[in-house]
């Protein structure tokens, strides 16, 4: 028997992901989060272990037949930066060892429990099926965690009056545009004319005066019967510093600036925007993967996920010099590590750290000194 909780999340269909605003906002998010390398490493008294299974570093290269990770990672952060929720199935095989994570796209999403106090998320998706899941068997990643015990609350509400001054103002530009290039006339008659000999009037200065074949060169003449008088359009055009009001309460809702979208920012530009706004998520995923992929006794083990996402793509040569160059010099840096950062392809043997001499390790140190 599954008992209906009475408390769900649905996702807001104010259309949010067709503005172009939005979408450059969350855009550079996305992608940074997709460049993360997710790894399995596992720490014992043996020492730290890089990918040891290979059914789990397949399943975080590869975690379906129709997207690798880095796209996995892209479709969860753009879900969670429109929903404030973001989900993802994972399938198991006979012995529980999970073999496939497919994102979930869904319109509506509802927590129920079973007779044994198990939770479960009943998802309605675009096609209009219904499918339910085990809570344990989804990745969940959440934002804005206020309200509900176990959705995070939907944005839908907060930008709506936004989005609406957004809307508003780009239909008057557009209007303001259309508008410009119309230039009406008013033709005053001094006598009484038939409509139908008015039509004909206005039909004939139309041709004669205001068609693009006309011969007239842009000249105009009336005779006695009738006065043109030109009449401008008055349309009203938002100002530049209201527009640029709006879309930046919409930035701000986001976390980002003009110069993380259009790629104008610095290296503390960026620094500040990664730990403000994408290393949280990064941890965030490295948490839900870790305790969904592994069970406790497996994380008793020292088995867990993490996401690498430092990347010095952004920092300047002089930058990237000092770190690779301290790196080495100390032992945490390798040299394939050292031309990643230069965005040069590793090379044989280059995986193996070195130390300065200077630089041994304590206990070393000591037992080169008979201590």
């Amino acid at each position: 028997m599954i008992t209906d909780k009475g408390y769900g999340f649905y996702s807001w269909n104010g259309k949010l992901y067709q503005s172009d605003i939005v979408r450059s906002a969350i855009r550079p998010k996305a992608r940074a989060i997709g460049k993360s390398v997710a790894k399995h490493v596992r720490k014992s008294a043996e020492g730290t272990k890089v990918n040891p299974d290979v059914y789990m570093r397949f399943l975080l290269e590869e975690p379906n037949i129709y997207m690798s990770g880095q796209q996995l990672q892209e479709k969860l952060a753009t879900q969670l930066e429109l929903n404030n929720n973001a989900f993802a199935y994972i399938n198991r095989d006979e012995n529980g060892v999970p073999n496939a994570i497919y994102p979930i796209s869904s319109r509506g999403v509802q927590a129920v429990m079973d007779s044994n106090n198990r939770l479960y998320l009943r998802f309605s998706l675009s096609n209009g099926s219904v499918v339910t899941f085990k809570y344990s068997d989804i990745i969940h990643l959440r934002k804005d965690f206020n309200e509900d015990d176990l959705f995070g609350t939907s944005p839908g509400e907060a930008l709506a009056n936004l989005m609406e001054v957004v809307n508003t103002t780009d239909q008057g530009i557009v209007k303001a545009i259309k508008n410009s290039g119309v230039v009406r006339w008013l033709l005053k008659f001094t006598q009484t004319l038939r409509p139908e000999d008015q039509k004909k009037a206005v039909k004939r200065f139309m041709e004669d005066y205001l068609s693009t074949e006309s011969d007239t060169l842009g000249v105009a003449a009336t005779d006695a019967k009738a006065d043109a008088i030109q009449v401008e359009p008055k349309d009203y055009v938002p100002n530049e510093k209201q527009m640029d009001k709006s879309v930046q309460r919409i930035y701000s809702f986001f976390n980002t600036n003009e110069n993380i979208i259009q790629s104008k920012y610095s290296e503390d530009d960026w620094v500040s925007y990664y730990e403000g706004s994408i290393e949280p998520d990064i941890v965030q995923l490295s948490n839900e993967f870790t305790r969904k992929l592994f069970n406790r006794r497996e994380r008793g083990f020292g088995n867990k996920i993490v996401f690498e996402s430092f990347n010095l793509s952004f920092a300047s040569l002089k930058t990237r010099m000092e770190f690779a160059n301290q790196g080495m010099d100390r032992g945490y840096v390798s040299e394939n590590e050292a031309r990643t950062i230069f965005g040069m392809a590793p090379k044989e043997n280059g995986d193996v750290y070195v130390r300065r001499l200077d630089m041994a390790p304590t206990d070393q140190e000591k037992q080169e000194g008979g201590e």
